[in-house]
């Protein structure tokens, strides 16, 4: 997967019913390319599917993991360079900031546990400002609003 997949992806979440020609223009991909692309993508079930979200639940065996994300300094453009990179990041489904010990809170799916080592070590470490990072992996979840 490279950064044209993962835009592929990114687009699509926000509108999975996006057609292929405004796709294509979002990701700066001809229809054609960007068709066969998204095509690859389910082959190898990267896409699973399409559905209408009702609930925000993980995939089927995915781990839920907590993210507490402390910034080296709390200054508007700090706030805003990290606000920026976290929304690069197609396994980061949901973002707060905080009050509190931690400037950030994140909810991240990913396959496994070594997933989240990638994830932590290509993404969420190299994230700017990053101070420190502290996660907790979900065992499973009681209530969902």
């Amino acid at each position: 997967m490279d950064d044209i997949d993962r835009a592929i992806i990114r687009a699509l979440r926000v509108d999975g019913r996006m057609p292929n020609a405004k796709l294509a223009e979002a990701v700066g991909l001809s229809p054609s390319a960007c068709l066969r692309r998204l095509r690859m993508l389910e082959r190898d079930g990267t896409i699973r599917g399409y559905t209408v979200v009702v609930e925000d639940a993980a995939p089927q065996g995915a781990v839920v993991v907590i993210v507490q994300i402390t910034l080296e300094r709390q200054t508007d453009d700090h706030l805003k360079r990290f606000e920026e990179a976290v929304r690069r990041c197609p396994e980061v489904r949901e973002c707060y900031l905080m009050t509190g010990i931690a400037d950030y809170l994140l909810r991240v799916e990913a396959r496994d546990a070594a997933d989240y080592e990638r994830i932590h070590k290509e993404a969420l470490s190299r994230m700017p400002g990053v101070a420190r990072i502290q996660s907790s992996f979900a065992i499973r979840t009681v209530i969902r609003g």
